[in-house]
């Protein structure tokens, strides 16, 4: 399975995406959803596939979540995320070198 997707960043809360399939109705979300993401600030369309490599998110997981409830919410990393995110990119430059 692939999707071509439209993704979102919030402009309420940093960190906060919000992932469509593309020329999906943003009107059409959970308004408890729409209140809370405030306005949809497009940040980028992508093809998604299972093996595809996403920042934060598991593509697996993503796609999913699309198919099942028509959107996949990211939610902004916690500060445990962001440390282990920092040891991975050392670790990877230990890697390098």
């Amino acid at each position: 399975m692939q999707k071509l997707t439209s993704i979102y960043r919030s402009s309420k809360e940093e960190g906060l995406y919000l992932y469509l399939e593309k020329d999906s109705d943003i009107n059409q979300l959970p308004e408890e959803l729409k209140k809370r993401f405030g306005n949809a600030e497009l940040a980028m369309t992508l093809l998604i596939t299972p093996e595809r490599k996403l920042a934060r998110a598991k593509a697996s997981a993503v796609l999913e979540a699309i198919e099942n409830q028509g959107f996949y919410l990211q939610l902004p990393p916690t500060a445990s995320d962001i440390y282990t995110w920092e040891i991975r990119q050392a670790n990877n430059k230990l890697d390098q070198k």
